[in-house]
């Protein structure tokens, strides 16, 4: 998994976002994903990719007695410790691809914009499969195969700089792509929509909600969110392991 993050510019870029300095409140799909929670109290919960930890405060708040939170980048855990502590909330340096994921260990595990960053995501289902407790939920948030299949991930613009459309290539060509973000050359993994879906079933989930997000009616009024309608950049998913 490439490590952008830990890029002194593009942290900062980072760091502006009012995903980062407000939370979860001012995350556009998050309307749709804390629905999608089961009751934590009590539960254990592992977070891929936590980022700042706002999902794993989350976790705490509701009653979750053990939260791990996982990210490949120091900064990121290091913010995630300043911010959003809690004495069940540990915080590791470790990526998704490298974690050992015990067997049976965990009630719920999330991951939010993260799992686009992984080539083989079907080894990640079976592992996290494997390291949920019987009746457990895995939660994640991708960015969605319209969003990764865009050419450059950036619209075609008018003359005026208005958006006109996305354009979408190589759709059923899963692999590298390189982006443009936060000032800084990104390469995220792109999956199409049989892979993400197929690849829950088949290794022993079952599918709950699939959802691709949209902006609240309250979010609309931010510059740019009604282009969100025009195109699906998120998908959200739920998933129950059947064992």
């Amino acid at each position: 998994m490439n490590n952008e993050y830990d890029n002194e510019k593009f942290f900062e870029e980072y760091a502006k976002m009012s995903r980062s300095t407000e939370g979860l409140s001012a995350a556009g799909e998050w309307h749709q994903l804390k629905p999608l929670f089961p009751p934590l109290y009590g539960k254990t919960v592992l977070d891929l990719g936590c980022g700042y930890g706002w999902h794993c405060k989350f976790a705490a708040e509701q009653g979750a007695t053990q939260v791990l939170g996982l990210d490949l980048s120091q900064k990121m855990i290091n913010e995630a410790e300043r911010r959003n502590k809690a004495d069940q909330i540990q915080y590791h340096v470790c990526g998704i691809e490298e974690y050992d994921y015990p067997e049976s260990m965990w009630d719920c595990v999330i991951s939010n914009l993260a799992l686009h960053y992984i080539g083989n995501i079907g080894i990640i289902f079976q592992k996290v499969y494997r390291t949920l407790k019987p009746q457990g939920v895995f939660i994640f948030n991708i960015e969605h195969p319209v969003f990764t299949s865009g050419v450059g991930q950036d619209w075609i613009y008018s003359k005026e700089h208005t958006p006109l459309y996305w354009p979408v290539d190589d759709y059923f060509k899963p692999g590298e792509r390189s982006t443009h973000f936060l000032g800084c050359d990104v390469v995220k993994q792109h999956h199409t929509l049989t892979q993400i879906l197929m690849g829950l079933l088949n290794n022993g989930f079952e599918l709950r909600t699939v959802e691709e997000a949209e902006p609240s009616e309250e979010m609309l009024d931010i510059t740019g969110m009604k282009d969100e309608l025009r195109r699906p950049m998120m998908l959200l998913v739920k998933a129950a392991v059947k064992k």
